[in-house]
Formats: C-alpha cells, sequence, structure tokens
C-alpha cells in the first residue's frame, strides 16, 4: 500500500488539513531530519507532513539535512514523495502564481551531501537519473489537476542554487540560457536522494515572483507572501485531490 508524504517549502511549514494521528521523532544516520514526521489523514487517507526548514522555518536551503529528511521519511514507510517548492519564474508561461510539475532539474547548488552512500562501507550506487522525478507520479497530480479544471505547468525545468541570497539578472540570464524555467533553492540534492532510496518523488512547484531581471524593481518580500497566500490554497488542493483519487 502506497504511503504519500508531503516535504512542505516555504509557505507551507503546516498542513492545516491534515487530521494528525501522530508525531514520530526519528535519529537517522545523517543526523537529525529537520522535523519529527507529522503523521495524519487527509482525506481518509494516510499521510506524513514534514516541513523541509523546520519549525518555524529556521532552516536556510544549504543548512538542510537533506538525507536525515529521506532516510527518515523511507524509515517511516513512506512510497511517495511530494516535494513543494516556492520558486522564482523566469519563461513567459511560468509567471507568478503559476503553479508547474517540472520534468527536468539542472543543479547549481555545491558542498552539500548529495549521496546516501558516502564513505559508509557500501558499495556506490549511480543511479540513473536521467527522468529526475518519478513519471507516475507526475501524471497522477496532472490528472488531478485536469479533472479540477486547475491550469498547471505539466512540464518545465527547475535550476536548484545555493541560496539563501536571490539570485543576480545575470545568473538568471545564463539559466535561462541553459534551459531553466523555473529557479529555486531546494531542488537538489532532495531529488536525487528519494531515487536513491527508491522513492517516488515529484515536485509541486509554486511560482511566488519574476526572477531576478524579468520584471520592472526589485523582488520584495510582500510580492512574495501575497503569491504564497492564494498559490498555496492551489498546492493543497491538488493534494488533496490526489489523496482522494486514491481512496475512490
Amino acid at each position: 500500500m502506497s504511503l504519500l508524504a508531503v516535504i512542505g517549502g516555504s509557505g507551507l511549514d503546516a498542513y492545516d488539513d491534515l487530521e494528525i494521528t501522530r508525531r514520530q521523532d526519528i535519529e537517522t544516520p545523517y543526523g537529525r531530519p529537520s522535523n519529527e514526521l507529522i503523521h495524519g489523514e487527509l482525506q481518509g487517507r494516510p499521510m506524513v507532513f514534514l516541513p523541509r526548514h523546520g519549525a518555524g522555518h529556521r532552516l536556510p536551503p544549504h543548512r538542510i539535512n537533506y538525507r536525515a529528511n529521506i532516510w527518515a521519511l523511507r524509515e517511516a514507510g513512506v512510497t511517495d514523495v511530494i516535494g513543494v517548492a516556492a520558486v522564482g519564474g523566469i519563461t513567459p508561461n511560468c509567471g507568478p502564481g503559476a503553479l508547474c510539475i517540472p520534468d527536468q532539474l539542472i543543479d547549481y547548488t555545491w558542498g552539500r551531501a548529495h549521496t546516501l552512500h558516502d564513505g559508509d562501507g557500501t558499495p556506490v550506487e549511480h543511479i540513473d537519473f536521467t527522468t529526475p522525478y518519478c513519471e507516475t507520479l507526475r501524471q497522477r497530480m496532472l490528472s488531478v489537476a485536469r479533472q479540477a479544471n486547475m491550469p498547471v505547468q505539466g512540464q518545465g525545468c527547475y535550476g536548484a542554487t545555493q541560496g539563501p541570497r536571490l539570485e543576480t539578472a545575470a545568473e538568471i540570464r545564463r539559466f535561462e540560457q541553459d534551459g531553466c524555467d523555473l529557479v529555486g533553492m531546494t531542488g537538489m540534492p532532495e531529488a536525487a536522494l528519494a531515487s536513491e532510496a527508491g522513492l517516488c518523488y515529484a515536485c509541486c512547484a509554486l511560482v511566488v515572483n519574476w526572477a531576478a531581471g524579468k520584471a520592472a524593481g526589485p523582488i520584495t518580500m510582500t510580492q512574495i507572501e501575497a503569491c504564497l497566500a492564494d498559490g498555496m490554497k492551489d498546492v493543497r488542493q491538488l493534494i488533496a485531490g490526489l489523496q482522494a483519487s486514491q481512496s475512490a
């Protein structure tokens, strides 16, 4: 039986719709995850929630213990993972308010622990990362969105940057030339670690601002927070629909 986990990013530090049944504190070989795992029910089905940045949004992107997060979810019996992310939009169809289920990514991060097999005595594993996201889960999400008449971009390339600062306009021009539609700070190594762990992982990216140089004027937290407040309602609706479709 499948068990869905949602890793919440900026704007989704708590999941009010979840009927909480228990909280699970897991020690991992890589240290502690961002937060205890929150187990509950949504649409009559079990679900696990993990705030990526911890309680109170205290962990910057480069300080998140991605390995511990993924290891803990697998240990808890999770099979499917949706990584929710607030991102910047680069290409015209990915403006503020857009919801995108990307199908590709480019990793621009550095210095992060990128594998579960790192000097621990186990054989090195070279995963096939040609398709970085689980196509089965992606298509399920897109099917739910279509049935709900929810406008969702079904393709896109996520560029993962180091953070926590936002990017320069020159960096965004480079990312666009590389083929990126979105820019965020937490897409890697989360996706690769989930693949190593054998989890079906997909990203649900909410565009909360135009990336640097793509709009007149500076990027402000006021604009971002307004998009987060509205857009996360759509994210929760999509996840609820996914759970309901599994219950049917």
